[in-house]
């Protein structure tokens, strides 16, 4: 059985994990100088955001990191089929999230509001769109992972491909983690 090494994965992946980061970052710092420049605006645009899909989106993420926690301690028992099917829940996760920030997006497309509605909604739907594509690349990358397990691609011995996966996803939960109380809650 490999010793479990750190960082978990592909070292690459890590490169393009903080090559991310920096830039959600670098968006986030300037969401909050924006925002600290236009308290009132933000204010009142975010009173408009549905914090309860927010949250069920919030409750999808987490669960889903929960899931691919578990495909990844599957596949250090050496058990595919469990790590397949736990990777299915992920994905199943990522779906319910992708359908409610969808139905977000159409409310506020069908009031009319883009990104030139103001300079809250410029960010709010860069952001998350930004974030959205993540989770799609994300669950790209799980749905691979998740069929090269199901063929029986990953051992105890050789799974640095699930922990590689397993990584970008959390990356992607942890932005998420920032992204939903920054853009939904503080005030």
């Amino acid at each position: 059985m490999e010793k479990n090494k750190w960082p978990p994965g592909d070292l690459v992946i890590w490169f393009f994990i903080l090559a991310e980061l920096l830039v959600f970052g670098v968006f986030f710092a300037a969401y909050a100088f924006t925002r600290a420049n236009n308290i009132e605006l933000f204010n009142e645009y975010q009173l408009t955001l549905d914090r309860n899909a927010a949250l069920i989106n919030t409750v999808a993420l987490i669960t889903s990191s929960y899931f691919v926690v578990r495909a990844v301690a599957a596949i250090r028992d050496d058990n595919s089929s469990r790590c397949f099917h736990w990777l299915l829940g992920a994905l199943f996760m990522g779906v319910v999230f992708l359908v409610v920030k969808g139905m977000e997006y159409h409310h506020h497309f069908s009031q009319g509001i883009n990104l030139s509605t103001n300079t809250f909604y410029m960010f709010y739907l860069s952001l998350t769109f930004f974030h959205f594509l993540h989770v799609i690349l994300g669950m790209i990358i799980l749905l691979a992972v998740a069929l090269k397990a199901r063929s029986g691609g990953y051992s105890a011995a050789e799974h640095t491909g699930v922990e590689t996966g397993a990584s970008y996803w959390h990356m992607v939960d942890l932005v998420w983690m920032v992204l939903f109380p920054l853009v939904y809650v503080m005030r």
